[in-house]
């Protein structure tokens, strides 16, 4: 007998969870072993429960499905599908980079059908990581599809979640897959992070490259220190001190250190 595929869902909407969990039940292919209102709730409950299957809403408070999806450790990041009112932009790009997605209403053929591709993908050992760069790659071109810049960014601080407002954001430092960030308070948060994903992401008059490594918040830079070589140092409201590079120091030159 085939084990039963153990399965979240996470929706702030109750009727709508309510009408998905009565039709999962009603089947033998799955059972809800947990549900989740908001966001912050949902990453909660996936990694604590660890089921094969989270289904989320791309629309949720506090934290959307995507974000969600960004924050739950990949160790315990279980298969996801997201469910979601018709958006072009989102069908694009999860058709496109292999995210499985539900309409709203949900249809019973169209979740067997997710189940069938759930039990496929558990079947290959390397299943985390291959979602993994289909989610990257398919929440990058959504969300720049959207032309929506980031207003905050959620970050780990143990088991808690912290909403880190860009604006407050001094600077993004990138050492190899990881980004570490600083607020204007001094404090340290990493995340995983492509700076490139990131800087794309962020509204470009208000951030700017000072090096190829190195993201740094236009209003919290204090002054410019030349160094010798033609580079200069950032000083940065918090005392930060970044390192600008010879080739962004001329563009810089050119910008905001124009007087």
């Amino acid at each position: 007998m085939t084990t039963r595929l153990r399965v979240v869902l996470a929706d702030d909407e109750r009727p709508a969870r309510a009408v998905l969990a009565e039709m999962i039940e009603a089947g033998s292919e799955a059972e809800v072993v947990g549900e989740a209102e908001t966001g912050p709730e949902a990453v909660s409950v996936i990694e604590r429960l660890r089921p094969d299957l989270a289904l989320l809403d791309l629309e949720m408070p506090e934290m959307d499905g995507l974000e969600v999806a960004r924050v739950v450790r990949s160790e315990r990041m279980p298969l996801l599908a997201f469910v979601t009112a018709y958006d072009e932009y989102a069908v694009r790009a999860f058709e496109v980079n292999a995210v499985d997605y539900l309409l709203k209403p949900v249809a019973p053929e169209r979740l067997l059908e997710t189940f069938r591709r759930v039990r496929g993908r558990l079947a290959n050992p390397g299943w985390r990581e291959d979602q993994l760069a289909h989610l990257t790659v398919a929440i990058d071109e959504y969300e720049r599809a959207r032309a929506r810049y980031l207003d905050r960014l959620p970050v780990r601080r143990n088991d808690d979640i912290l909403m880190v407002p860009t604006e407050h954001l001094v600077s993004a430092v990138a050492d190899g897959e990881l980004l570490h960030l600083t607020t204007v308070r001094n404090e340290k948060h990493v995340i995983s992070y492509r700076l490139k994903d990131l800087e794309a992401r962020l509204d470009p008059s208000r951030f700017v490259r000072l090096s190829r490594g190195i993201l740094a918040n236009t209003r919290m830079i204090v002054r410019f220190s030349p160094m010798p070589g033609g580079t200069y140092l950032a000083i940065m409201t918090n005392g930060q001190e970044l390192a600008v590079s010879r080739s962004q120091a001329r563009i810089l030159r050119g910008t905001l250190m124009r007087l």
